[in-house]
């Protein structure tokens, strides 16, 4: 009997793992790094070790302190959670070896699988239909072609090529980001098919001889090669693919001796089924299984790594479930990733949790209050919807969506939102460049209307808690004036684009024209009531530092407020290349004196476990260099100046 459990990982899937132990009885070890000392799962654990440093190679990925951690903390098994050491061999037989259980696979199946190449190798000798291309031997008939690490996943060391001149390039940004990522830099080429469907087959074997078949997901709708929406049951397989993958899970499984909770990656095209991977560890998307099976994974892998046996049968899949990734970024500009303190968190729903009946799951590592800084992935929350069908887990998973605010950083809310009611996704026909193909649709946010309001909201509030917290003459109606005047105005920045609000006092209202057949019915220190033609609607407004969060019954919006007058100390230089986000500087491709034409290359960046290459905007020569490799930037920090040639 297992009676303590380290949890050698953080974040959201750290609280899933110790939501079960709870349920069990199981005392619970956590692991941390100095970036999250203050993070909610360390305070959810009974005990915490801290692992001194930030960056994953001095912290979640040691596997020694980690082993060391268990050994101070009296714990008696270690679970991996996903990402970090889950797939590492070494890692799981050292565990074993300090006398620990590893609630996981066997090292054997690890390592089997760890490799993609060598692993598609064991897929083709049982029987398991694979992608192929001779790396030596590519041609222009086998273009496009995919460019994908050996030993990791996530989207990272994954590159497209479209033409055989571009092969060679590809291969060594993938090779140098695999290496970064994994330790890893072995990197191979498949066909790439991007009109196909991504769908993985859940698998649990016991020690017992016995695997189940754990129903199928649709991951198709990605980004960069990442999952962003996830589904189960997959919608619309026919019978015929769907008895393939089936039998070609448990295939892999069986070809690898398989123990514990494991995924199988397909590609399906139409009744066409095409090994991709096997995952030997729990998914990020499993809530999704959970859900519609009433199965907790967590559970199950425990259960098996006691020794247990699998009893029965697995349940069929009732109801629909489906789940978005929430991601601390920014689609519009290029999914640049988003660091800050989050100042609101409340998507409703319950935590962790296996429903019964149709509900909201919400599984996430952060709340209101904390910090998402550059060192981990920008996932901030799964969002899952439960329901009777398809057509009513999405509607129930947009709503939430629209309702729930998160403010503090920058989030995919919108996209997500406009994927789900995407008339392809709605039909089911999911395909793994659909996002691509929609991807100027699905990032153009909401209506102008709706953000226009919301600023409208945030003046007119402003101006009402001024005017409710002056020390004197506070009944004064707000914006009120003692002599004739124009209208004051109040500016307001979402992403790239500016909203000027009009407003003034008439008798003991604010009014405004910023918006036709808009009025301000109430205006107070938190919220406001605007009527738009005869609709009314309550916007809740919470003001901060230099930054107004509105939420209302078109979303949630933050609004930078632009100064009146701007510091010329804070100016930068014309033709200045800034960071987008917080990083750490991985390259420097340019000197001073290069001329550079525009797309070229300038600066890599590494934030939140993706490259992220700074290019010129423009045809110049490179004036100045402001950085150097290994070093950390700031977010808006002038990292070159680039000048026009006539200049």
């Amino acid at each position: 009997m297992i009676r303590k459990i380290l949890v050698a990982n953080r974040g959201e899937i750290a609280r899933r793992v110790f939501r079960t132990c709870r349920n069990l009885g199981i005392a619970t070890v956590a692991v941390h790094s100095d970036a999250d000392d203050r993070a909610p799962f360390v305070r959810e654990a009974d005990f915490a070790v801290r692992l001194p440093g930030d960056a994953p190679s001095e912290t979640y990925l040691r596997g020694d302190l980690i082993i060391a951690a268990a050994r101070l903390a009296g714990a008696d098994a270690v679970h991996p959670g996903y990402g970090f050491l889950s797939e590492n061999a070494d890692f799981a037989r050292a565990v074993e070896e300090a006398g620990l259980t590893w609630i996981g696979p066997t090292p054997e199946s690890i390592e089997a699988m760890g490799s993609k190449i060598r692993a598609k190798q064991i897929m083709a000798e049982a029987g398991v239909p694979v992608l192929d291309v001779d790396i030596e031997a590519v041609t222009h008939a086998d273009l496009p072609l995919l460019v994908k690490a050996s030993a990791g996943g996530g989207g990272r060391g994954m590159r497209v090529v479209e033409s055989l001149d571009q092969l060679d390039g590809e291969l060594a940004r993938a090779e140098a980001e695999a290496l970064s990522a994994f330790g890893d830099g072995t990197v191979f080429v498949e066909p790439y098919l991007p009109m196909a469907r991504h769908v993985e087959v859940q698998v649990l074997s016991d020690t017992h001889g016995t695997t189940w078949i754990v129903g199928d997901r649709d991951c198709s709708i990605q980004r960069r090669h990442q999952k962003v929406i996830e589904e189960a049951p997959a919608p619309h397989l026919s019978d015929t693919a769907r008895e393939t993958l089936h039998s070609a899970a448990r295939a892999a499984a069986d070809a690898v001796g398989y123990r514990g909770a494991g995924t199988v990656e397909f590609l399906v095209d139409g009744d066409r089924v095409l090994f991709l991977e096997m995952n030997t560890r729990l998914q990020v998307e499993h809530p999704v299984t959970e859900c519609v099976t009433g199965l907790d994974l967590v559970a199950h892998q425990i259960a098996v790594a006691e020794g247990r046996p699998l009893t029965g049968r697995p349940p069929a899949p009732s109801g629909h479930a489906i789940e978005v990734r929430l991601y601390a970024e920014d689609p519009a500009d290029g999914f640049a990733p988003q660091t800050g303190r989050i100042r609101a968190f409340d998507l409703g729903g319950t935590a962790f949790d296996i429903p019964r009946a149709p509900a909201l799951r919400v599984d996430s590592g952060v709340e209101a209050g904390s910090e998402v800084g550059i060192h981990y992935d920008a996932m901030l929350a799964k969002v899952i919807a439960y329901a009777v069908d398809r057509p009513s887990a999405i509607r129930m998973l947009d709503d939430a969506l629209r309702r729930g605010r998160v403010h503090g950083v920058t989030t995919n809310t919108d996209l997500l939102r406009a994927a789900l009611n995407d008339e392809e996704f709605i039909a089911g026909r999911m395909h793994t460049a659909l996002l691509d193909q929609r991807i100027d649709d699905w990032t153009a946010g909401v209506g102008e209307r709706a953000v226009r309001k919301a600023a409208l909201a945030a003046a007119v509030c402003e101006a009402a808690q001024v005017a409710a917290s002056a020390p004197v003459l506070a009944r004064i109606p707000a914006a009120w004036r003692n002599v004739p005047s124009g209208p004051r105005v109040r500016t307001y920045r979402r992403g790239r684009t500016e909203y000027a609000v009009t407003y003034a006092s008439q008798g003991h209202r604010l009014v405004s024209d910023h918006i036709e057949n808009v009025s301000v019915l109430d205006a107070r220190a938190d919220h406001v009531l605007l009527q738009d033609g005869g609709l009314r609607e309550t916007y809740h407004v919470a003001i901060g530092d230099g930054v107004v969060d509105v939420s209302g019954p078109h979303g949630a919006f933050t609004l930078d407020v632009v100064p009146v007058f701007v510091d010329p100390a804070e100016a930068v230089a014309q033709g200045s290349l800034l960071a987008p986000m917080p990083a750490t500087v991985v390259a420097v491709a340019v000197e001073v004196g290069t001329e550079v034409r525009k797309g070229d290359p300038v600066v890599l960046l590494e934030a939140m476990k993706m490259q992220h290459t700074i290019a010129a905007p423009a045809p110049g020569i490179v004036a100045a260099l402001a950085v150097s490799v290994g070093q950390q930037v700031t977010a808006g920090a002038v990292l070159a100046i680039i000048e026009e040639k006539e200049a």
